[in-house]
């Protein structure tokens, strides 16, 4: 069984790559990190307040008892409910989904998904270690958060460059995104260059931090200089700017 928290869409990814793309979104509680530097502020089912990233409600345990276990013909059942009549992009979203690689649920729904001729993304901070035994593994297109030092995590556990590695070399498209303020810009740049020059060439988009369409706008001239001046890509977060950090959209 595999715990989700939600499974929404349609809608549109927001971020990325395929930024604007129709999708359906399932979201995996449990996350090997917290991230209290990103500086979300929420408050727990029991009232303890706490700092973390947007998405705390599929991160904290706290939140546990309002996560699902589903099996892998659960899940299916539940997006063929809400799929319109054309196939949408599946994302696969946390939390962190690679807790879950060596779940067999979890394979069975990627290769579902995969075989089906649906494009699947996997959202991850791929710092976790995972090896890559089947050809539909390599069809899934990896959209690799990796967290900087804002995040204060620390860097053996946020970096894994044999990850990068292996993902970057098997699957095709993948890509890394970095999410930056206008007060960390110079350490992230020399953060990011240093993760680049230890991996393949890959494909680099950053995006404005925040939480709410004020935060962003607040931030995004600031990683939109910083990516022409470095060769990166610009990507907005097109759900937090439309919807702030609303849920189920």
């Amino acid at each position: 069984m595999l715990e989700i928290n939600e499974i929404f869409g349609p809608t549109i990814q927001g971020e990325g790559k395929l930024i604007g793309t129709p999708s359906i979104f399932i979201r995996v509680g449990k996350c090997n990190m917290k991230c209290v530097g990103f500086n979300v502020e929420y408050e727990t089912p029991s009232g303890i307040k706490k700092c973390s990233c947007d998405s705390y409600y599929a991160v904290d345990t706290a939140f546990k008892e309002q996560w699902h276990k589903m099996s892998c013909d659960d899940i299916i059942k539940k997006v063929e409910e809400l799929k319109p009549n054309y196939n949408v992009d599946i994302v696969i979203t946390g939390g962190e989904p690679l807790l879950y690689w060596q779940n067999e649920e979890f394979q069975s729904l990627l290769k579902y998904y995969v075989e089906n001729n649906y494009k699947v993304t996997i959202e991850t901070n791929a710092s976790l270690n995972i090896n890559f035994t089947q050809e539909y593994q390599e069809k899934i297109l990896f959209s690799m958060s990796v967290k900087l030092s804002n995040s204060l995590e620390p860097l053996k556990k946020r970096v894994n460059i044999d990850t990068l590695t292996s993902i970057i070399n098997k699957s095709k498209d993948s890509y890394l995104k970095f999410v930056i303020d206008k007060d960390f810009k110079n350490q992230a740049i020399k953060e990011i260059k240093d993760i680049l020059s230890k991996i393949p060439k890959v494909e680099v988009y950053l995006m404005p931090m925040g939480d709410t369409a004020q935060e962003i706008n607040a931030n995004c001239e600031t990683v939109i200089d910083m990516s022409i001046e470095n060769g990166f890509k610009y990507c907005d977060r097109l759900h937090i700017r439309v919807w702030d950090n609303k849920r189920g959209v």
